[in-house]
């Protein structure tokens, strides 16, 4: 028998959400079975798979030991290194700037050393993270970043931030800016570019189109010229919907591919600039809370920035031309 007593980052779960993070070895099939001939109880009663967990509740698992052996991959966090460039910290969420060329979870090669491992590692060090005191919740990023860009990651210290987090995310309450540098002239200083985005998941690839298509997603994604040169464009960018590779692709799409983007450009024209990998960095984050955000309030309306980028110094010192 296993006992669970949930805290605070474990109430307002449902019960079956709960026990698929905290057993993760139990297969779904018998875990609600489980539940349906009371092998699992709350408080010694009887309990739906839909209940919410309250804190101070007992959950308990009436079920073989071979279900609670405790995974390796939970503790792999202690082998990545903990540098990190923290923009922002307190006791809910840490705000780092990723470095291009750091994958931010686990890839099909296990790699160890990732975003998240660095910061679970990190945070453990600090005494903020102990898995063993944990039944079902880990630190975890808010948004990505693809391996070859950089900039702003938000990971979030407990539950309560986390929803908080992914829900403004999702209504567009976090606003999050990018510098880049493109090939070419922009034909205006400024404008809003809207297509309809379509991915090939065999290529991983996004093509653009400028008219709806079947399985397309609209994408839309404001640029702003902050400077020329004539053979490039430096561009602060809005992104205003949140689609794979959409900044790559869209500005690809009317003619001006990123500078060192060797999968929407072509080589050519990246041949003698030195740069092998996308000029792109999501480099600013603002909070703007239109709905109550509970114990993240106080972030309304901050914004932070990273303030070295070294592509845009390259271009205003005349080093890209």
């Amino acid at each position: 028998m296993k006992q669970f007593v949930i805290n605070t980052n474990d109430a307002g779960q449902r019960v079956d959400k709960f026990l698929a993070k905290a057993v993760p070895l139990l297969p779904q099939s018998l875990l609600y079975k489980s539940i349906r001939l009371k092998r699992i109880k709350l408080n010694g009663k009887r309990c739906d798979s839909s209940t919410r967990l309250t804190e101070g509740d007992e959950l308990s698992l009436y079920l073989n030991d071979e279900f609670f052996a405790e995974s390796e991959s939970r503790q792999s966090f202690l082998h990545a290194p903990t540098a990190l460039s923290i923009v922002y910290e307190d006791e809910n969420i840490l705000l780092i700037d990723k470095r291009p060329g750091l994958v931010v979870h686990e890839d099909n090669q296990h790699t160890v050393d990732t975003l998240i491992n660095r910061i679970l590692h990190y945070l453990y060090q600090k005494g903020e993270y102990d898995p063993s005191a944990e039944n079902s919740f880990v630190p975890s990023l808010c948004n990505r970043i693809d391996l070859n860009t950089g900039g702003i990651v938000i990971a979030a210290k407990n539950a309560a931030s986390l929803r908080i987090l992914n829900e403004k995310i999702k209504e567009r309450e976090i606003m999050k800016q990018y510098l880049c540098i493109v090939h070419g002239t922009m034909p205006l200083k400024e404008d809003t570019l809207k297509g309809f985005l379509l991915k090939d998941t065999e290529t991983n690839m996004a093509k653009i189109f400028d008219h709806p298509v079947k399985d397309g997603r609209t994408v839309l994604t404001r640029y702003r010229v902050l400077g020329q040169n004539g053979r490039f464009s430096l561009l602060e960018i809005d992104l205003l919907t949140g689609r794979t590779h959409q900044i790559r692709a869209h500005l690809a799409s009317i003619g001006h591919p990123l500078l060192g983007d060797t999968k929407y450009g072509h080589n050519r024209d990246n041949k003698g600039t030195g740069y092998k990998s996308q000029a792109l960095y999501s480099y600013k984050l603002t909070f703007c809370f239109s709905t109550d955000a509970d114990i993240l309030n106080y972030l309304n309306e901050k914004s932070f920035e990273v303030k070295q980028i070294w592509f845009r110094d390259d271009f205003l010192t005349g080093k890209i031309k």
